[in-house]
């Protein structure tokens, strides 16, 4: 599922995310990882792929030992990443 996901990811590099609580923010990719603009923070896409392992989320609790865990739970539960996948 990563490497679908992964996909998308790409696909939306540079267009506007908004974390839990609305604040906005873009991603650039560079390699197998996401650089997030609005912090000096970057998500692996082996983490990416261990978050996918606890999809669907409500919240970001069950990402609190994952790396800036706000942002990759705006990222993988956003409409354009997940589709209709969970």
């Amino acid at each position: 599922m990563i490497d679908k996901v992964w996909e998308r990811i790409i696909k939306c590099e540079g267009e506007v995310f908004k974390q839990i609580r609305g604040k906005e923010f873009t991603y650039s990719v560079k390699g197998i990882s996401v650089f997030l603009n609005a912090t000096e923070r970057s998500i692996s896409k082996s983490e990416f792929a261990n978050a996918l392992k606890l999809v669907p989320l409500e919240n970001t609790v069950p990402l609190h030992n994952f790396q800036a865990p706000s942002y990759l739970f705006a990222i993988v539960m956003d409409g354009r990443i997940r589709k209709n996948d969970w």
